[in-house]
């Protein structure tokens, strides 16, 4: 048995713990060129009155990368006072 192959697929939900206007209505993840992302999605309405989806892609790795590449303390250096 073959395993299923995720790439150029994703999924959307909607967002349960939205409390206010400027986080998502739908979240989810998707897989574009075997990298994993994270989807925000809002619903928006065009001039002429046609609803769209407006959407975000956050991949998942950048949001790791951010807290390994926080400055660390060096607990080596001498304390001024």
């Amino acid at each position: 048995m073959s395993e299923y192959d995720n790439n150029n697929t994703g999924a959307l939900f909607k967002n349960k713990r939205r409390e206010h206007d400027k986080q998502p209505e739908y979240t989810g993840n998707c897989e574009v060129n075997n990298v994993d992302y994270w989807i925000s999605a809002w619903v928006k309405e065009s001039k002429s009155g046609e609803k769209f989806f407006s959407m975000s892609y956050t991949p998942k790795e950048q949001k790791k990368d951010v807290v390994q590449s926080a400055p660390q303390a060096d607990v080596n250096s001498e304390i001024p006072f």
